[in-house]
């Protein structure tokens, strides 16, 4: 399949972006980038000739415009029934659905007080007790999806469901945050927290992220 383009902003800041960017790798697409530097006078502007919603990630395909980085998760895994990106069993693809939905949707704390940033090192900056439940909540998920459906794989990669996922794509950027602020985790995510990152594409998008020119003051 080609075609495709997909548009993204600072790869060390913007979080969604990295979510629809890690969906399209695990699908296995070749696509083009088109990359908007953010918080920059001309950023809606160059968006928004992309994307209705004036946001990133969107992707491009064949006239049609997906802004949604769980909307991309889903048109590619369509195209792509086999790549992956949805666990194969009914009960691992509805709960990998729900704990993606619960990231999209959730854990506000955090995002808000812990944004993205990959070069940076803030260490204990944000923690608050909202931010810690937040954390436990996530800590607790990763925790329940490894042992209830990963340990029943066939093939267990150190994923959320065995191999990576559009449910680990969803928490990727989680783990960038938990080292930026150097959050203390127990054994077990801290272990999930290296395997994503260590992942090629994951490595990919932090060598890249490292290598960017912009700056943005959180």
């Amino acid at each position: 399949m080609a075609g495709f383009t997909l548009v993204i902003g600072n790869r060390n800041y913007s979080s969604w972006s990295l979510r629809g960017w890690l969906m399209a790798r695990i699908a296995g697409i070749a696509f083009d980038e088109i990359v908007v530097p953010l918080d920059r006078p001309e950023t809606q502007a160059a968006i928004r000739q992309h994307s209705p919603s004036g946001r990133v990630p969107v992707l491009l395909h064949d006239g049609l415009a997906i802004w949604e980085s769980l909307a991309i998760a889903e048109y590619l895994h369509e195209l792509r029934p086999n790549a992956g990106l949805w666990p194969a069993s009914i009960a691992a693809r509805a709960h990998a659905r729900a704990v993606a939905a619960e990231m999209h949707a959730g854990f506000v704390e955090l995002r808000s007080h812990m944004p993205m940033d990959i070069r940076g090192s803030h260490p204990g900056k944000g923690i608050t007790p909202d931010v810690r439940a937040d954390i436990e909540r996530i800590t607790g998920l990763w925790r329940d999806c490894r042992q209830r459906f990963a340990n029943a794989t066939s093939r267990d990669d150190g994923f959320l469901f065995g191999t990576i996922s559009a449910a680990d794509a969803m928490y990727a950027p989680v783990a960038t945050r938990f080292r930026t602020y150097d959050v203390k985790l127990d054994a077990d995510a801290d272990a999930y927290c290296t395997t994503l990152l260590t992942h090629p594409a994951m490595a990919e998008w932090v060598d890249g992220a490292r290598r960017e020119p912009w700056t943005i003051v959180l």
